[in-house]
């Protein structure tokens, strides 16, 4: 272990990945904001909704993993997109713990104008795509990865 003033170089905030990554996502998700108003959608319900364009269909815990979120977390969202008529619930037959939703024509409609919001939001990045290439890549990674250790760490307290 390193003594004297490099003791601590790890704990300078401009040496910790966390930091930008942590801001970044924050100022992306603001970012986002004007144009996930026009579609009257908060992020979270963006997200939800990009997953059934591009599904149709899925079941709440296939959706839950898919957007690395809770059902406490996706519940209260799923009922507002149903209240606006973007998607309908129903129990699943098979187990009545799990809801299908499905999209609605109007859900489907709402694709068209969401298809603005990438473009705009690449545009503000000003990355080339080269870049947001690279970094799509290695933050899938490094989610990958943590998402690994977190399965093995819930593993062995298995045992």
């Amino acid at each position: 272990m390193a003594s004297g003033p490099d003791r601590y170089e790890m704990l300078r905030l401009k040496n910790q990945v966390c930091f930008p990554l942590y801001a970044c996502t924050k100022e992306l998700v603001r970012q986002y904001g004007p144009y996930l108003k026009e579609l009257n959608l908060t992020y979270t319900q963006y997200i939800v909704m990009m997953v059934l364009w591009e599904r149709e269909s899925v079941s709440s815990r296939e959706l839950a993993a898919c957007l690395h979120l809770d059902y406490g977390t996706l519940t209260p969202v799923l009922k507002r997109l149903c209240q606006v008529g973007y998607l309908t619930r129903e129990r699943s037959s098979e187990d009545e713990r799990l809801l299908k939703l499905t999209l609605t024509e109007k859900g489907r409609l709402l694709k068209t104008k969401a298809a603005a919001v990438p473009p705009a939001i690449a545009e503000c990045m000003g990355l080339t795509a080269e870049e947001f290439a690279q970094m799509y890549i290695l933050a899938y990674k490094a989610l990958d990865n943590m998402e690994k250790k977190k399965r093995e760490e819930e593993n062995d307290g298995d045992l």
